[in-house]
């Protein structure tokens, strides 16, 4: 629970706040960038503008949900339930944030995707009744898609409350697992899982429908640049495996990339966006 008094002081006054167990996730400022920026030197987020109506109130009120370190607080009690509910949160289409940021996953974001034969989760939510309520309601999980290593916090609840079938390399998989691959697997004839090693060894990325590409931490935007980008201080296992595992990407065909740290990326066309990966690639 945030703490008043360990307040970062470049919050400014006012009912909301960030302290300073905050660690960076960026998710708040992600969900509520009218309240929220990030200080450079303490590399943190803290509240830049207070909330000046419904609509950014409630904006806020889901960061604050999200928040994986609960690092986010209010001088007063505020009824957070409209916005505890707001997740699962449709972004596009047929694919939605689930909000919910796990500690365990440093924060990282987890995705939902409907689909007729089954709708998917990709990395692990924390387990959060009203969440799972929720998800429930949109029709469940078949598929629980866990990109690495790093991002599958509390995998073994969503297991046990939809029974739904684990996904995961297996150079990444811990025991238990339910589906393990080692190469370019078909969930579906439109749902691929591809192999990338370099972050981790048994990273990979969803593609749903030729659209629709779940990176984990492969790769993702930064929000001071237009393009996309990866992270050599990040890359756990080997980073010339990630490079050559980004050129290798640039043969699939999306538009979208929805990643699990870092920001969303959208290209104007599949072969935009194969350009681009290939660009990332060669600088690497």
């Amino acid at each position: 629970m945030a703490r008043a008094t360990d307040r970062i002081v470049d919050n400014v006054a006012g009912d909301f706040y960030v302290d300073r167990s905050c660690i960076d996730c960026d998710l708040c400022r992600q969900l509520a960038p009218a309240s929220f920026a990030r200080s450079g030197p303490a590399a943190q987020s803290y509240v830049a503008h207070q909330p000046v109506d419904d609509a950014t109130r409630h904006r806020a009120l889901m960061a604050l949900v999200t928040c994986p370190t609960s690092s986010i607080g209010t001088t007063h009690k505020l009824d957070s339930r409209a916005a505890a509910r707001s997740f699962p949160e449709r972004v596009a289409d047929n694919v939605y944030f689930c909000g919910y940021a796990s500690v365990d996953s440093y924060g990282a974001a987890s995705w939902f995707v409907t689909r007729p034969d089954g709708n998917v989760l990709i990395d692990s939510p924390r387990a959060a009744s009203t969440l799972m309520k929720r998800v429930a309601e949109l029709g469940g999980v078949r598929w629980l898609v866990l990109t690495h290593r790093d991002d599958i916090a509390d995998h073994e609840a969503w297991r046990d409350r939809f029974g739904c079938e684990r996904v995961m390399h297996r150079a990444d998989a811990p025991r238990g697992i339910e589906r393990t691959i080692d190469a370019v697997t078909l969930l579906a004839p439109d749902l691929e899982l591809v192999p990338v090693p370099g972050h981790t060894r048994g990273s990979c990325v969803l593609i749903d429908r030729a659209t629709h590409a779940f990176t984990g931490d492969h790769v993702w935007a930064n929000d001071a640049s237009d393009g996309l980008e990866a992270g050599r201080d990040v890359c756990w296992y080997s980073w010339p495996e990630q490079r050559r595992s980004m050129a290798a990407l640039a043969d699939h065909a999306f538009t979208h990339v929805w990643p699990g740290h870092g920001r969303r990326f959208q290209a104007a066309s599949a072969g935009a966006m194969q350009r681009e990966l290939r660009r990332l690639a060669a600088a690497m």
